[in-house]
């Protein structure tokens, strides 16, 4: 140990300057450098942009896909500072440009408020880009800087122009590096949808969206909402039903942090609540929703137990109880806010808990002391949840597990795998006895355990919990996971690391496969956030030439295989049976022996753009599912849920 210790020396110690640290870890200032890190440069400029609109100087913003993936955000603000800089010496566009933490966000009355996690972006950006441009309209001059090759100027902020005295702004045209990310083709529907929420969050600004790489889209999608957070309401009960006729709005300012909310329930089953600080998504929570939710039971209770609907008798509405059916944004902007836990989805600030009680108790109180059949509608709903949480309470004790033999033999249908480690372990969940069969005969026993489902389960987005856990097909799979729901939720109990869905490439394993998603997204969220959720992928045809088998997943593939074969290459082309005409072997070959499968992961990247698939897909609206159907017929043969 001495011997080594006497080569580390002076030598040893690795000095990063200037923007070189972020591009030898970027993932510390970006979170990762695939296509999520790549949309995320987007967002650290627009940010910059946005910081311009709450501070009140800008109503505009238009981001740009430009035909060679690089992008332009362009923004009516007041411009970056054109000055020199006192403490670098070099013109203020370029200090916030090629230095680290230099920004109005850090102090001396730049910003009150500012979006971004980090207040690093600019330099970010130009540190993992190619190519940076930036144009500042100030004082009736058009002032440009360019970098490249990682932030290096190549044209130091130079007087290009001249334009009208009222015109300001500034413009971004950046060009991810290829070398840094794993791709650089940006999507344009993940941009849209943050675009969207941010019109939302940001009421009365206007965002533009353009792909200049769409020749017969020229003018893009422009969001606008003078309502704000109450149209964001509006747009994610669009598929459901409301209860109430207006959308509750309430906002208030303690301590120079402004806090508002927007509410409506509906008759749907599942809460949607989101929150968000300073435009960020508080997907993790915190004291900011901690104090809505509290106050939203509080006063809930108190009217009903005032206007006599709730009887002294009656139990208390609970917190599960008040939220079935509800619809909410809660959006803060704090001049300081502290962020919690690893993706920093959480808010920590201890003083924003009384702030948001006191704001939304205050307002939401008065609504309903002054819309008496609106909150009489609210209560109703609510003691209906109530009354479903104890029948489900009930129900949930059938569904927890004595021991391993129960599970084994519940209901005669799961069979187990030997290996009781959740790692090792992973469960086949396959559409018909007859896959089944063929299922558990080709199947590793040590490590697969295959549960075949009879018909297609029920679908949980118009059930309410007591409902569905009085359905058999749900109850064995709640059994077999081992993690109970709802409040008995447990994580840590989950018996497999590996949930396959494993059903035929038609239309009808699709919906089967959307029924077992929105069960998964809505009893067992945690399970698809942890990553452990996958589809199987059967193929679709089998070629055979010679005495090789290939097996392709789909047309597509099929096509590029037969193009590498020699033309005089004699072949046959099989379209593959479904699972339950496969004999165990073939099953086994194709789908589910780890070395040969393909498997995709199911993820949720953007749980509000989830929620609005599923409310779509499987709620009561038919007239937007039959819309989504009529759009999306022709590619039903390669339906990919």
């Amino acid at each position: 140990m001495a011997e080594n210790n006497e080569h580390y020396s002076e030598s040893d110690i690795q000095v990063l300057e200037g923007l070189e640290a972020v591009r030898k870890r970027p993932g510390m200032y970006i979170g990762t450098t695939d296509v999520k890190g790549l949309h995320h440069l987007v967002w650290e400029i627009v940010d910059n942009a946005i910081d311009e609109a709450l501070a009140g100087y800008c109503d505009n913003i238009e981001i740009i896909i430009n035909k060679d993936n690089s992008i332009t955000v362009k923004d009516n603000g007041r411009g970056i500072p054109v000055g020199i800089h006192p403490k670098t010496g070099l013109s203020t566009v370029e200090t916030v440009y090629t230095v680290l933490h230099a920004g109005g966000k850090f102090g001396g009355g730049g910003y009150k408020v500012s979006g971004g996690l980090h207040g690093v972006g600019a330099s970010v950006v130009n540190a993992l880009s190619k190519s940076v441009t930036v144009t500042v309209y100030k004082e009736g001059k058009i002032h440009e800087a360019k970098f490249a090759d990682g932030g290096k100027c190549i044209q130091k902020l130079t007087v290009i122009g001249e334009c009208s005295p009222e015109r300001t702004g500034t413009t971004v045209t950046f060009k991810p590096d290829p070398d840094i990310f794993d791709t650089d083709i940006y999507d344009y529907n993940t941009l849209m949808v943050r675009t969207r929420e941010l019109a939302f969050l940001n009421k009365g600004l206007r965002l533009t969206l353009r792909d200049d790489r769409d020749e017969e889209d020229t003018t893009g999608e422009t969001f606008h909402y003078e309502g704000g957070i109450s149209e964001y309401v509006k747009y994610l009960n669009q598929n459901k039903t409301p209860i109430q006729n207006e959308i509750i709005h309430l906002e208030g300012e303690e301590d120079d942090i402004v806090f508002e909310v927007a509410l409506q329930y509906n008759s749907g089953y599942n809460e949607s609540i989101y929150s968000f600080v300073n435009n960020i998504n508080t997907h993790d929570g915190g004291t900011h929703e901690e104090g809505v939710k509290r106050a939203l039971t509080r006063i809930l209770n108190n009217y009903a137990r005032k206007a006599n609907i709730l009887k002294e008798k009656d139990d208390s509405l609970s917190g599960e109880d008040v939220k079935e059916g509800l619809t909410m944004i809660v959006s803060c902007k704090h001049p300081n806010p502290q962020f919690e836990g690893q993706t920093k989805g959480r808010l920590g600030n201890s003083e924003v808990r009384k702030i948001a009680d006191n704001v939304f108790a205050e307002g939401f109180e008065r609504y309903l002391m002054e819309h008496p059949d609106e909150a009489k509608i609210i209560i109703e709903k609510n003691m209906t949840a109530a009354r479903a949480r104890v029948a489900a309470k009930r129900a949930r004790e059938l569904t927890r597990r004595k021991s391993d033999l129960d599970v084994v033999n519940f209901g005669g249908k799961l069979v187990d795998c030997k290996d009781k480690d959740p790692i090792n372990s992973e469960i086949f969940i396959v559409e018909g006895d007859s896959a089944g069969g063929s299922a558990i005969k080709g199947r590793n026993s040590m490590t697969q355990a295959i549960l075949p489902l009879r018909g297609k389960i029920l679908n949980v987005e118009k059930a309410r919990i007591d409902k569905a856990l009085s359905n058999e097909e749900i109850r064995t799979i709640i059994t077999a996971f081992g993690t109970g729901i709802g409040q008995d939720f447990d994580l840590n109990k989950l018996r497999y690391h590996k949930i396959i869905i494993m059903t035929d490439a038609d239309v009808d394993g699709a919906h089967i496969r959307v029924l077992l998603l929105t069960l998964f997204y809505r009893f067992f969220r945690p399970i698809v956030e942890a990553g452990y959720v996958y589809a199987a992928q059967p193929p679709l045809f089998c070629i055979k030439h010679g005495k090789t088998i290939k097996y392709v997943l789909n047309e597509e593939e099929r096509d590029a295989y037969l193009s590498t074969l020699n033309p005089n290459t004699k072949y046959d082309i099989l379209r593959m049976k479904g699972l339950g005409e496969m004999d165990p072997e073939e099953l086994n070959e194709t789908t589910m022996d780890i070395n040969t499968r393909v498997l995709r992961k199911i993820t949720v990247d953007d749980a509000i753009a989830a929620d609005e698939a599923f409310s779509m897909l499987m709620g009561e609206e038919v007239e937007p599912r039959r819309k989504f159907i009529e759009e999306n017929a022709p590619y039903a043969q390669n339906l990919d849920i």
